[in-house]
């Protein structure tokens, strides 16, 4: 299992930091903030907590004038940024924590536009956004246009209506159009990373305002291969809801194109951490293209259960062609999953219509060998199911 990102932050990685600003500001007590940081309950706090609990020992060393502080912080970036790699997101936390308001906009939006090539200020710069919503703006729609791919990304990440581990711009869920003129300008550029947010700035608008994604993906399609790309990331949950209209953009659109065979799953009773592998046959019916996907109702803690759905394949089959399909599901707990015992529906999905089902039994503890046999008729075990398998028939 990988390390946890916040395991990252200890006093072996903090010490060269704490040194480097030593050096720009001799009245940095080094010892004195790495004593503050790694106190108790520091082995309790997860990654934001410990950047916000960096941070506010910065605050603690650093001079008391805002300001000073930022332009102590400057030199230790500016210096030679590149080491941070995506380590110091404190710094940004440290502009987010003591820097939101008109006295010091232009000191912390600066300070937010150069650290983010180091570490994204994707989270600092959402206050800023609900201080001055069409100042900040403003400021993002120019960001959109700078230099660096880093800035550009933040243009379009930081206004996100539902980004990720940051509270929801409640502005931008009921009315997300100050976003449409960054993402417009964005829609072509040539950074990958910038075009992953874009998508993921209209998928966020997509749960909320549907319509309006569907216009501004009707517009853009067929326009740039790479706006083309972010028209389809952005258009994956509504992809997933089975939206006809989406749908239809991408050539999904027959509703009874395949016939599907023999689904099962086995074993048919799996302990929890346990693996199951369900495999099933399709035979076009028709000449059409196929969008596969299977949902998976997990039972919650409460016993309600909860569906999630993944992407199996997209492909062109032709009248009477078959592929063979088998997939593993793993019962191991993660962080963002755990799961309980109860009746689990696996459902192929096809164009965005539910097609067969099959159920599962997660329970306490099953005698099943861990070897199985997949099918009567095969024989032959697997130890233990191998990656996702396709083939043709």
């Amino acid at each position: 299992m990988a390390e946890a990102l916040k395991n990252f932050y200890n006093r072996e990685s903090l010490s060269p930091i704490a040194d480097d600003i030593a050096r720009v500001y001799p009245s940095f007590d080094a010892e004195g903030f790495l004593e503050a940081v790694l106190s108790d309950p520091w082995d309790d706090l997860e990654l934001k907590a410990r950047s916000r609990r960096i941070s506010e020992s910065l605050r603690e060393f650093l001079p008391a004038d805002y300001p000073s502080a930022i332009a102590v912080i400057d030199q230790v970036v500016m210096n030679d940024g590149t080491w941070l790699d995506g380590f110091g997101f404190f710094f940004p936390t440290f502009v987010e924590l003591f820097g939101v308001s008109e006295e010091y906009w232009e000191v912390s939006v600066g300070a937010l536009e150069r650290y983010t090539p180091y570490a994204s200020s994707e989270f600092a710069v959402r206050p800023f956004i609900v201080l001055d919503q069409e100042r900040m703006m403003a400021q993002m729609l120019a960001w959109a246009g700078h230099e660096d791919e880093h800035v550009r990304r933040l243009a379009s990440e930081g206004c996100r209506p539902q980004l990720p581990w940051a509270p929801a711009l409640a502005a931008f869920k009921k009315d997300p159009s100050p976003i449409v003129p960054i993402l417009e300008r964005l829609k072509a550029d040539p950074s990958p990373h910038v075009r992953t947010s874009v998508g993921n700035n209209l998928n966020d608008i997509s749960k909320t305002h549907p319509e309006l994604v569907l216009e501004i993906a009707q517009q853009w399609h067929g326009a740039d291969e790479r706006t083309d790309w972010i028209v389809k990331h952005g258009c994956r949950t509504l992809l997933k809801r089975g939206n006809r209209l989406a749908l239809g953009l991408f050539g999904w659109v027959a509703v009874d194109c395949v016939e599907v065979r023999d689904l099962g799953v086995e074993p048919p009773r799996v302990p929890l951490g346990g693996v199951a592998v369900f495999s099933f046959i399709v035979e076009a019916k028709v000449t059409a293209k196929v969008r596969l996907e299977y949902a998976v109702d997990y039972v919650k803690f409460n016993g309600i259960r909860h569906r999630k759905q993944f992407k199996i394949a997209e492909l062109s089959l032709a009248a009477g062609h078959k592929r063979y399909y088998e997939r593993r599901l793993s019962f191991v707990d993660i962080s963002t999953r755990k799961h309980y015992p109860g009746i689990h529906t696996i459902t192929l999905v096809v164009n965005g219509i539910e097609n067969q089902s099959v159920n599962l039994e997660l329970i306490e503890y099953c005698s099943t060998p861990r070897y199985v046999t997949l099918f009567p008729d095969n024989r032959k075990p697997i130890a233990p199911p191998a990656p996702d398998t396709v083939s043709e028939q």
